[in-house]
């Protein structure tokens, strides 16, 4: 999961959305760095992480990608389910548009910031103000993302070219987003997340 669907499963599960959407930018235990309901949500998603990685759906997935990306498929597939949750969110979401969650889940957020990672600050200098998250709804915009973290991390160069896969076999992925990301709903929302 990215960004997107991080916030989103926290709100389900009346999870701290600071926590969650910080927490790729926290090591080790964060116990006994940061404030109780952030560290919860800190946790929450890695378990989110590591629940969607062990899914038979996820797994078919990744089958889906060329020898070439396999490697970097996890990561491609983060930011895929976020342009699936962003494209679909009607369908998904019924108490909030797009733009209105995008409001609410920076309301929470900023606040936050201070006490947070310099790197986590980084990231919401520029994540609210170029509406990213309602940006991945369109393709054009997931393969810059995968390019702009192609060129940042050069071990992960195959990045960039891993979109060709998401072109070869999108109407696949798109079937199994909506395989499991409901359940991963009902789960956040029964707070067995």
């Amino acid at each position: 999961m990215n960004f997107l669907a991080h916030l989103h499963l926290a709100h389900l599960a009346n999870s701290s959305l600071p926590g969650n959407l910080a927490a790729d930018f926290v090591r080790g235990d964060p116990a006994h760095l940061y404030d109780p309901q952030v560290v919860e949500g800190i946790r929450m998603h890695r378990r989110v992480d590591s629940l969607t990685d062990s899914l038979p759906a996820v797994k078919e997935a990744r089958r889906l990608f060329s020898e070439e990306y396999r490697r970097v498929a996890p990561i491609t597939m983060d930011v895929l389910w976020d342009h699936f949750l962003a494209l679909h969110w009607q369908k998904l979401e019924a108490d909030y548009t797009l733009p209105a969650f995008v409001s609410y889940a920076q309301g929470q957020i900023l606040p936050s910031l201070p006490a947070m990672p310099a790197g986590f600050q980084q990231l919401n200098r520029v994540l609210w103000p170029e509406r990213w998250l309602e940006r991945y709804a369109g393709l054009p915009f997931i393969e810059n993302v995968l390019a702009r973290m192609a060129a940042r991390r050069p071990r992960l160069h195959q990045l960039a070219g891993s979109f060709v896969d998401i072109e070869r076999n999108y109407p696949q992925f798109e079937t199994i987003f909506f395989d499991f990301y409901p359940q991963m709903m009902e789960t956040a929302r029964r707070r067995e997340l």
